[in-house]
């Protein structure tokens, strides 16, 4: 249950374990009444088992015993609301502690109140991680949440705490789940120790002589004296009497900005810039072992992608817009090539099998090392009553999972399985007359614009709610989490933008009709970065040798941005209102999917998404380019 803090960020800096729980308490401004301020003067905070240091001591006990107590009555009460008040009284109690400990440690000028809230705050998150990994408390939770309660604020609450004690791992079993609980109180430590490295090892500088401090700061600075070294015939004596001023320069941030503000000597600033973000060196090797706990807790805990769900929502998404349904079908002796591969069907339920799909996802020795859609065999118009099947194939390199834990992705790895879904869509729902129109065989301006299409239902909450749900809890992903997602995808568009430009550019220059043979490749690539990105070329590098699409598109790249422009409109002006219902299924297939290259590309856009969609440009067409541009915030 974790029962931690809704509370609002104090102005100091919270925790490790704080973090790690928030959003998980119950907002309670009244601490528990076994442990309450008292009306009379004494005891820290008005708590007068705070009246000395070692009371944090009583204090943690009183939290313990009652919190105990507690947990005995939740476990025997029946479905109800008390459940609700019970456990938000544990929650009190606990939280009074450790926003005391909290405080009292980051604040108080006495050097034993510190040290006795630490250990109190240690001590209580360790109770803590007791407390939310406790059977008879979940199961009372989910009594209380299976029936009406009194108040909407009651049933958000029961439903909040049986969400999170499910987020810490209670299902687990008891091995991994004790290890999660090592884990968090590991985590907890390391979050500890480098917050207070960070006040012990703020960095400091010695500054001679004082005159290049400006005077102004001089009280801001411990004053400390050097002996003044003199030559004397050739030989270097030292002053017995006269010493140089000069300052002990702090280097922690506000400091910082002062020196870097106000001091003009270039030297001074350089060496505070660089002591004081080379302070405190032992945080290099605390932040070390955090990443790897943290790493170690995020696989047993929260993932929203397991791949087999991800799959399922490819199926839900073309069975919402298309109709039609994936089969698992048997393969024909020697048809695979490795036992990871399965083969689909497409089938609809008027049409009857529209094509196949061998899906091959995950990542193996000597295997093509991204991700790829391939088309086997293209459709074909046989006779008046005989259509060939088109037969591709989905390749990715996803990870198989470590041990007994299902295979998840990233948002990012998502995104690609969408991307390369929707070629897979254009060769299978494409119904030309030759082959060599069938799906994917399209002008290259055109050919990237359905994958780029289907990125956005990858993108999009009302079909991620579809499929992506919690792998422990079954819970569908929160809005929120989607449009944080979204958020961190967008907050480079623009960089992301220049990049591909800089791509086509390469592309261009190196293949277009006037090909830079004459040049060496790498002085071409570094002066297009300076001319369109605002990166410096790394001198020694070739980053554009491994660069496999000079290969593949040869002079044809800057079709990915034709086809986000594209996609983009077609995604504001036909999809985005109702992006899975069949309407849209059905102008997705006969407008844009059915026809291949059999159709000239602008006639067919200009049919989907209106004539606006292109723009004439130097005697041809070229993409509108509002739709991303407004998307894109530029």
């Amino acid at each position: 249950m974790n029962l931690m803090l809704r509370r609002a960020a104090s102005a100091f800096p919270t925790s490790s374990s704080r973090r790690l729980f928030s959003g998980s308490c119950f907002d309670s401004t009244a601490p528990a009444a076994a442990a309450s301020p008292d009306s009379s003067p004494g005891g820290l905070y008005g708590f007068p088992v705070l009246r000395t240091a070692k009371g944090f001591r009583r204090f943690v006990d009183d939290a313990i015993e009652r919190s105990g107590e507690l947990v005995s009555y939740v476990s025997l009460l029946p479905p109800s609301g008390e459940i609700i008040r019970a456990l938000d009284e544990i929650s009190d109690t606990v939280c009074a502690v450790i926003d005391s400990a909290e405080l009292c440690r980051n604040t108080h000028p006495d050097r034993e109140f510190v040290e006795e809230a630490n250990k109190a705050s240690m001590r209580i998150i360790e109770h803590l991680h007791f407390l939310n990994t406790n059977q008879s408390l979940y199961d009372a939770v989910k009594r209380a949440e299976d029936i009406p309660l009194l108040t909407d604020e009651a049933q958000r609450a029961a439903h909040a705490l049986r969400t999170d004690f499910e987020k810490g791992g209670i299902h687990l079993p008891a091995d991994k789940l004790e290890r999660v609980n090592k884990l968090n109180v590991e985590i907890a430590h390391l979050g500890r120790e480098f917050n207070e490295n960070i006040m012990i090892d703020p960095g400091s500088l010695d500054i001679f002589p004082a005159s290049r401090i400006p005077k102004h700061m001089h009280h801001c600075f411990k004053p400390i004296y050097q002996p003044i070294h003199k030559m004397t015939k050739g030989e270097l004596k030292v002053e017995d009497i006269k010493k140089e001023k000069g300052f002990r320069v702090r280097t922690d941030p506000s400091m910082l900005s002062s020196l870097l503000q106000f001091v003009s000597d270039a030297e001074v600033r350089k060496q505070s810039y660089i002591t004081g973000n080379s302070a405190p060196h032992a945080n290099l090797g605390v932040l070390n072992k955090l990443i790897s706990a943290r790493h170690e807790l995020a696989q047993v805990i929260a993932s929203y992608f397991p791949l087999s769900q991800c799959l399922e929502g490819l199926k839900i998404m073309v069975n919402s817009l298309f109709g039609a349904t994936f089969h698992k079908v048997a393969f024909a002796a020697g048809e695979s090539w490795h036992p990871d591969v399965i083969k689909l069907s497409l089938h609809h339920p008027q049409e009857g099998d529209l094509g196949f799909l061998y899906l091959d996802l995950y990542s193996r020795k000597g295997k093509y090392p991204g991700c790829a859609h391939f088309a086997i065999r293209g459709g074909r118009q046989i006779s008046e009553k005989e259509y060939q099947l088109p037969i591709v194939a989905l390749v990715c390199n996803f990870s198989t999972g470590t041990g007994s834990m299902a295979p998840r992705i990233n948002h990012c790895d998502l995104e690609t399985l969408f991307h390369e879904f929707g070629h897979a869509l254009h060769s299978l729902l494409s119904r030309t007359d030759y082959q060599h129109f069938s799906g994917t065989r399209v002008l290259l301006d055109f050919a990237e614009t359905p994958s780029n299409l289907f990125e956005y239902y990858a993108r999009d909450y009302r079909v991620l709610k579809t499929f992506a749900r919690h792998y422990v809890t079954g819970d569908a992903i929160p809005e929120k989490l989607v449009t944080v997602m979204n958020g961190a995808r967008n907050m480079f568009a623009a960089t992301e933008l220049q990049r591909q430009i800089f791509y086509s550019m390469i592309d261009l220059t190196l293949f277009g009709e006037e090909a830079a043979a004459s040049r060496d490749t790498v002085s071409v690539v570094s002066d297009l970065k300076r001319q369109y990105t605002s990166w410096k070329h790394a001198d020694g590098t070739h980053w554009h040798t491994r660069f496999s699409h000079l290969i593949n598109y040869g002079a044809g790249y800057y079709s990915y941005l034709y086809a986000r422009c594209f996609a983009s409109t077609i995604w504001q002006q036909v999809c985005c209102e109702d992006p899975l219902s069949p309407t849209v299924g059905a102008a997705i297939r006969s407008k844009l999917l059915q026809h291949g290259g059999a159709k000239d590309p602008a006639n067919l856009l200009r049919d989907f998404a209106g004539d606006n969609i292109l723009e004439c440009c130097d005697g041809g067409v070229a993409p509108n380019i509002t739709s991303l541009r407004e998307e894109l915030g530029l």
